[in-house]
C-alpha cells in the first residue's frame, strides 16, 4: 500500500509556497504522493482565498523529486479538454513523469457549474466527462486528433509535447459508492477513488463496503483484468502507528492499494498549514 497527503486548494493552501512546504515535508517523511483539490467555488468555504490547483502543483513539482502529484479530483466537464490537456502535459514534463490525473464530475455541482451559467444536468455533465476523458488521452499522445462529438470538436489538432508517461498519466475516477455508474467508468481506466455515502470526506470507510466496491469494480474489468489498477481510499488517521494500523489494515486486506490522508471536511483544521504539517511529519501509517 502507498500513502498520500490530501489538501484543499483554499485557506493556507491557496499559497503555492505553503503547498511546496507540504510537498517537501511529505517527501522527506516517506509519503508517496500529494493531491490537491480542484475547486473554483465551494460556497461552504466561501470567504477563504482559493488557489489554482495547477499553479499549486507546479510549486510542489519544483520542490520535490520523488512523490506523485495531482489533483483529487478535477471536474473535467468544467474545463475545455485542450486547455486541460496542455496543463497536465506541462506538469508531467516539469515533474519528470510523476502526475496522476484524477477525474470526475466534481462538486458541489450548483456551485461549480450553475453559479457560472453552466448546466448542472448530471446527464449532460457525465456525457462531457466521458467525451472529455477520451479526448484527453488522445491529446496526450502527441498524434493528430480529429474529433466531432456531442460536446467537443477538434480538427486535425496535434498537441505537443506529448506527456512523459506513455500512453499518458494514470487516470483515476472518483464517485460516490454505492452509485454504480462512476465505478463502471473507473473500471475502464487505471484506478477508482470512491467516497462513500456513509463515510464522507475524512471519515474512514467501512471494510465491508470497501470489499463490495472492489468486488464490483473487478467484475467490470473484463476487457483487461490483469492491467494494474489502484483502489484509493482515504480518511483521517491518528499519528499513533498502532491505532492507524487498526483502521487501515482491514482496508488493505480488502484490496485497497493507496491510503489518502485527509482532514475532516467539517473540521477546523482542514485548510490550516500547521496541523496538516504536524500529521505529515509524524509519517505515514505503517502496516
Amino acid at each position: 500500500m502507498r500513502f498520500s497527503v490530501n489538501i484543499p486548494n483554499f485557506g493556507d493552501f491557496a499559497d503555492p509556497r505553503n503547498v511546496a512546504t507540504v510537498a517537501v515535508a511529505a517527501e522527506d517523511t516517506g509519503w508517496d504522493g500529494l493531491f490537491v483539490w480542484d475547486h473554483v467555488l465551494h460556497r461552504h468555504h466561501q470567504g477563504r482565498p482559493f488557489g489554482d490547483p495547477w499553479m499549486l502543483l507546479t510549486a510542489a513539482a519544483l520542490a520535490t523529486t520523488r512523490i506523485r502529484i495531482g489533483t483529487l479530483l478535477t471536474p473535467v466537464p468544467r474545463y475545455r479538454p485542450q486547455q486541460l490537456a496542455r496543463q497536465v502535459a506541462t506538469l508531467d514534463h516539469l515533474s519528470g513523469g510523476r502526475v496522476v490525473f484524477a477525474a470526475g464530475l466534481g462538486g458541489p455541482v450548483d456551485d461549480e457549474y450553475r453559479s457560472f451559467g453552466d448546466t448542472a444536468d448530471p446527464r449532460v455533465l457525465a456525457e462531457r466527462l466521458d467525451e472529455g476523458l477520451d479526448l484527453l488521452r488522445r491529446f496526450w499522445s502527441g498524434t493528430p486528433v480529429d474529433h466531432r462529438g456531442t460536446h467537443y470538436e477538434a480538427r486535425d489538432v496535434t498537441l505537443l509535447p506529448a506527456t512523459v508517461q506513455r500512453p499518458g498519466p494514470p487516470v483515476w475516477i472518483g464517485g460516490f459508492w454505492p452509485r454504480r455508474p462512476p465505478m463502471r467508468r473507473a473500471a475502464r481506466f487505471d484506478g477508482a477513488v470512491p467516497l462513500f455515502e456513509r463515510a464522507r470526506h475524512g471519515h474512514v470507510p467501512d471494510a465491508a463496503e470497501v470489499r463490495d466496491l472492489i468486488g464490483y469494480v473487478r467484475g467490470q474489468r473484463t476487457a483487461e483484468p490483469d492491467r494494474p489498477f489502484e483502489f484509493v481510499l482515504g480518511g483521517a488517521t491518528p499519528p499513533d502507528a498502532a491505532r492507524a494500523r487498526d483502521l487501515i489494515g482491514p482496508l488493505h486486506d480488502a484490496g485497497a492499494t493507496w491510503w489518502d490522508e485527509r482532514r475532516l471536511q467539517t473540521g477546523p483544521d482542514l485548510d490550516r498549514l500547521t496541523p496538516v504539517l504536524r500529521r505529515i511529519e509524524a509519517g505515514p501509517p505503517v502496516l
